[in-house]
């Protein structure tokens, strides 16, 4: 390997922007590709939120990564990271009791959070009801990002270190050279040592063309946003009903100060979504069931109106966490990083960070305990095996 690896990252959403960076800090030169533009992809239609309220350590290890480099883009690039609070919702005393061990292991990080009874949580959301409610756990340091603006400063720092983003350029075709690869774009050739395939929900066809099959399944989300006729007098945290799985899935969060955001963590179907052509916008259905949840949990919200509806896609794997590394040991020139759906946004500069060591040094050993999250066997199955399994 060279000392300065040429690599080609495919895909400008948020896990390919990152990875990229991360590439280009330590002395890559990268060239970034996307058949759209940057972000144009699930990075676009995502709310955003960054959080690390989370029961699993190695989960809040990931975090611990990723907040200090959007904290750091923060201050050095100007990055608006909002920092409104994060409220995990508990419906039982076993919920209770992990969201208690989540403060110790997240004050151990360096992270501020506490939990709250039921009978208290009106004190951080005061329209809430508590019913069926046995408290929750709260992070004031979280908040939401706008994905758009986060790749496109990144991506102008990338540009500063060398390096290129090349939007509208669609991978064409695939040719194994000695030292790497050679890549037909339709904006020209180009050789490289090294490919990260940061595709998103378009990931496992670019594994295709590079003959490996990569399992991740693209689920459509939907999402509102709630109109008021009032603006609330103090600022709504994101609020998420989901432990572990369990829970309606029903999050929403403060977008302005007489509106808000809201969608449903959880999906019905397992049918994998055709990237190219999905319906976009919000089901009536949904709206019915955005509605219901809401009214069940913030019944007082003044005037509260649905407005305009999106959807998009979540790139998930079979047991819920992203891929990075190599799928075949005897190809470590072309490293995957993908399927990090529902929490890309802020996985994503950890995510980069992981790419790199995986191209630079042949193996992750920044990020404790992050081979975990290579695609191997065991691993880069379909949904239906790991159910099987």
């Amino acid at each position: 390997m060279t000392a300065s690896p040429r690599v080609v990252v495919i895909g400008a959403g948020t896990l390919g922007i990152c990875s990229a960076h991360a590439l280009a800090e330590q002395g890559a030169r990268v060239t970034v590709i996307d058949a759209n533009s940057v972000a144009s992809g699930s990075s676009g239609r995502s709310v955003g939120v960054v959080g690390t309220q989370l029961t699993d350590p190695f989960e809040i290890q990931l975090r611990v990564q990723s907040v200090r480099r959007i904290r750091n883009w923060e201050e050095r690039l100007g990055l608006n990271f909002n920092h409104i609070g994060y409220l995990r919702l508990a419906r039982t005393s076993a919920q209770m009791d992990l969201f208690a061990k989540s403060v110790e292991i997240q004050r151990e990080a360096g992270f501020r959070s506490r939990v709250y009874q039921a009978d208290e949580l009106t004190q951080l959301v005061p329209h809430i009801s508590s019913d069926g409610l046995a408290g929750g756990i709260f992070g004031p340091d979280d908040g939401f990002l706008d994905p758009h603006e986060m790749c496109a400063l990144l991506a102008a720092e990338l540009k500063g270190l060398g390096s290129k983003v090349l939007q509208f350029c669609a991978l064409l075709g695939v040719d194994k050279t000695r030292d790497g690869y050679r890549l037909e774009t339709g904006r020209g050739t180009l050789e490289c040592d090294f490919v990260v395939n940061a595709a998103g929900a378009w990931a496992p066809r670019v594994a295709t063309m590079f003959g490996q099959e990569l399992h991740v399944r693209p689920e459509r989300h939907e999402a509102l946003v709630i109109r008021l006729d009032e603006p609330l007098p103090y600022t709504m945290p994101m609020v998420m009903d989901l432990v572990n799985g369990e829970g309606t899935g029903l999050n929403f969060r403060h977008e302005k100060a007489d509106e808000l955001i809201a969608e449903i963590h959880k999906v019905k179907s397992t049918v994998p979504e055709n990237p190219d052509d999905f319906n976009d916008q919000c089901d009536e259905d949904s709206k019915v069931s955005l509605a219901e949840m809401l009214l069940e949990r913030v019944p007082d919200l003044p005037g509260a109106r649905l407005g305009r509806g999106w959807a998009g896609l979540y790139p998930v794997t079979a047991d819920h966490r992203p891929y990075v590394g190599p799928i075949d040991p005897s190809e470590p020139r072309l490293i995957s990083a993908a399927g990090a759906g529902g929490y890309g946004i802020q996985l994503a500069p950890v995510i980069g960070l992981i790419t790199a060591d995986w191209v630079l040094r042949g193996t992750p050993n920044t990020v404790p305990y992050s081979h975990k999250l290579a695609p191997t066997p065991d691993r880069n199955v379909s949904a239906g095996h790991a159910a099987a399994a």
